[in-house]
C-alpha cells in the first residue's frame, strides 16, 4: 500500500470519470482468491484502455484494517497492488467502504463504486442507512458476489437497489461475464448512460445491456 500511497495522485480535471473498487480480502476468500484476482485484473486493463478515467483501490481484512490507495490513472500499479494483497481472517466492513465513497464523492463526484465479496456479516439495514446516504450523491453500487450466500445476496441487492446500481454474481464458470460487466462498470465511471448505450452494439455489449436493465427498474 506504501507504493501507491507514494505516487503522484492523478489531477482532477472535471473530465475524468472517477471508479472507487474495493474488495473483501478476508479468508473466506481464499479458495478463489487467485482466480478473482485475475478477473480484476482485467477490469484495470478495461480501465487502461479507456484512459478517461481515475481509480481508487481499497480492501479490507483481519481485524479492522481497512485501507485505500491515491486516486491514480496508472492502472498497471493498482494491478500490481492489488495482486499483493492476501487474505486474512476476520469480519467483513462494508460499513466502511459505503462511508468511505460517500466522504470521498463529497470531495469530488465519484461516477461508480464497484464492490467485490461473498459475505455479509454486518446489519443489513446500518449497510442499507449507508448506501442511501451514497444514492443522495447520486453514486451508483455495482455490487459482485462471488458464491451463492443468501444473506450476501439480501443485501447487495438492496444496497444496488437503493443506490440505482446493479448485483451480478459470479462464479469460477463466468469468467467471460464477469469480465464485460467489469469493462462496463469502467465505461458508465468514464462517461456515464450514455457511454454505456454506445457500448451496446459493440463485442462485449451483453455486460452494458445487463447492468442497464437493472439500474433503469
Amino acid at each position: 500500500m506504501a507504493k501507491v500511497k507514494a505516487m503522484a495522485p492523478a489531477q482532477t480535471t472535471g473530465r475524468r470519470g472517477r471508479l472507487l473498487f474495493a474488495m473483501d480480502a478476508t479468508m473466506s476468500r481464499a479458495p478463489t482468491w487467485d482466480m478473482a484476482l485475475a478477473l480484476q485484473s482485467e477490469m484495470f486493463q478495461a480501465v487502461k484502455e479507456i484512459g478517461s478515467l481515475e481509480v481508487q483501490l481499497m480492501y479490507f481484512r483481519g481485524a479492522g484494517e481497512a485501507r485505500a490507495s491515491k486516486w491514480v490513472t496508472n492502472a498497471d500499479a493498482l494491478t500490481s497492488l492489488m495482486r499483493q494483497v492476501s487474505c486474512h481472517g476476520g469480519y467483513t466492513q462494508i460499513g466502511k467502504v459505503l462511508t468511505h465513497a460517500r466522504r470521498e464523492s463529497e470531495k469530488a463526484k465519484i461516477g461508480a463504486l464497484v464492490y467485490v465479496g461473498d459475505a455479509v456479516e454486518e446489519p443489513i439495514d446500518d449497510l442499507a442507512g449507508r448506501a442511501g446516504e451514497l444514492a443522495l450523491l447520486g453514486v451508483p453500487a455495482f455490487m459482485f458476489q462471488e458464491g451463492h450466500d443468501e444473506n450476501a445476496a439480501r443485501a447487495f441487492a438492496e444496497i444496488a437497489r437503493l443506490t440505482k446500481g446493479a448485483h451480478c454474481r459470479f462464479g469460477p464458470g463466468s469468467a467471460a461475464e464477469l469480465r464485460e460487466l467489469l469493462k462496463a462498470v469502467a465505461v458508465y465511471a468514464a462517461g456515464g448512460e450514455k457511454a454505456l448505450d454506445a457500448l451496446l452494439a459493440k463485442p462485449g455489449g451483453a455486460g452494458a445491456r445487463r447492468l442497464l436493465r437493472q439500474m433503469r427498474r
